[in-house]
């Protein structure tokens, strides 16, 4: 199985072009292996670049533990940059399809190659079921919640996939760390959450750290940046439109008037291998 190594940010997945390649078998199983940073190649999980009926390519996501994911706003954007810079569609303004329903993207190019994406990531859900979760509210902001000895207020969004946003002081280890994965299996959401801990630095910037479900602290999550947006902007902290710097870089999230949050940041190809068919033992 060729594989292709990509990051947006420092979010690191393992790309399998499925246009040129057949679709892997056990994908859960591959995941897990693939993304093992000591046994595999080592990432924040796999995708897979399939063709689509209804878009320009098909996204499908496995997070490092296996389970399947419906979005990632980094994994989108590495999507488009292959899907171009490999010849797949040379289009600059292309449609990719994701458990999300299909999403809209503009790249920017410099040298016949892709450097930043700007992603349409939809209109934000805040009702409560859709999200899911069980806390009361429409929307769900500031909700009080008890997790790991600690009394949070939590915010929640789904960017088709479920968000609970912090904000702290600071989004130390003991938060993204200690209660983070415990935030993650909370029962108040049944499908799990990503966790969001964000310091507000002013109305247009943010810091965050993600621990995002199914793959532990990433060094950046666009569907958490966006959802740190959307919480900023609901709860009077932010406006709609900032700058949020994660461990791996910086993206920008504006909500926009027709109600989209549009997301842009880096995508980078790392290297290329081959994962054997039969892993080594």
């Amino acid at each position: 199985m060729r594989f292709t190594k990509m990051h947006g940010a420092g979010n690191d997945y393992i790309y399998v072009d499925c246009f040129h390649e057949p679709v892997p078998e056990e994908l859960p199983q591959l995941a897990r292996r693939v993304s093992d940073r000591h046994f595999g190649i080592g990432g924040d999980g796999l995708i897979l670049i399939r063709p689509s009926q209804v878009a320009d390519a098909r996204m499908q996501i496995f997070n490092a533990d296996g389970s399947e994911a419906e979005m990632c706003g980094n994994g989108i954007r590495c999507v488009a940059k292959y899907v171009y810079d490999h010849g797949i569609c040379r289009k600059r303004s292309m449609a990719i399809e994701t458990g999300h329903g299909v999403l809209q993207v503009e790249l920017e190019v410099a040298g016949q190659r892709v450097r930043r994406v700007r992603v349409d990531m939809g209109v934000p859900v805040l009702e409560a079921d859709k999200i899911p979760t069980t806390l009361v509210g429409s929307p769900v902001k500031d909700a009080p919640l008890e997790v790991a000895g600690r009394s949070l207020r939590v915010t929640c969004v789904s960017m088709g996939n479920p968000h609970a946003v912090v904000f702290v002081d600071e989004p130390t280890d003991e938060w993204v760390l200690g209660v983070g994965p415990r935030l993650e299996c909370d029962s108040h959401f049944p499908e799990r959450v990503n966790a969001e801990f964000v310091r507000v630095i002013s109305r247009r910037e943010v810091r965050m750290r993600v621990w995002e479900r199914g793959s532990g602290e990433t060094l950046a999550c666009g569907t958490g940046a966006a959802a740190a947006c959307v919480a900023g902007a609901i709860t009077g902290r932010t406006g709609r439109r900032i700058l949020a710097h994660l461990p791996g870089g910086d993206l920008e999230l504006d909500w926009a008037d027709d109600n989209h949050l549009y997301m842009s940041g880096p995508a980078v190809e790392v290297f290329w291998g081959q994962w054997p068919d039969q892993p080594l033992d």
